[in-house]
């Protein structure tokens, strides 16, 4: 089960009242895995996204077994995923509002450096958000750059273990 939740990012101060007890309340009792996603917006409608989650370090004590969180476009500095220790990180590494299509090797290296702060049984790489406005082939292009540069880290991973 997922939670879209636009509202604890732009409103830090009232979600520190209880956002968490919300978002526990919500999870509560709901089998199998569960997540947060902090949503900044479509990108087709949201151009200017903050470069940061005011809310994220909160996060790490909720119910929510995986955050999810846009870090594509708006270029996040990934050392705020230290905030999230315990917490599986579904990380967007694939920017909706660029029409090109990401390279492998640049979805490897946004994985790589959230490598430097999760750890690999943690990160799950995914697009920044929905991709409904995006044309077909371009999704599909981008979702091919994110299945490759994935594979491509996965197999330095395990060269590093063998």
């Amino acid at each position: 089960m997922q939670l879209d939740e636009p509202w604890v990012r732009t409103a830090p101060d009232k979600a520190a009242r209880f956002g968490v007890k919300a978002i526990n309340r919500a999870l509560d009792g709901i089998p199998g895995p569960n997540i947060v996603h902090l949503c900044f917006g479509y990108a087709a409608m949201v151009k200017n996204k903050p470069a940061g989650y005011a809310f994220l370090s909160e996060l790490a004590g909720s119910a929510a077994a995986q955050i999810s969180i846009e870090a594509a476009q708006p270029r996040l500095d990934l050392g705020v995923l230290r905030d999230l220790t315990g917490k599986t990180v579904v990380l967007g590494v694939i920017d909706l509002n660029d029409p090109a299509i990401e390279t492998a090797e640049s979805v490897a290296a946004r994985l790589r450096e959230a490598l430097r702060y999760v750890p690999a049984e943690r990160l799950v790489a995914a697009p920044d958000c929905g991709m409904k406005y995006l044309p077909r082939a371009t999704a599909f292009g981008k979702l091919q750059a994110l299945a490759q540069g994935a594979a491509i880290v996965r197999r330095e991973l395990i060269g590093t273990r063998g």
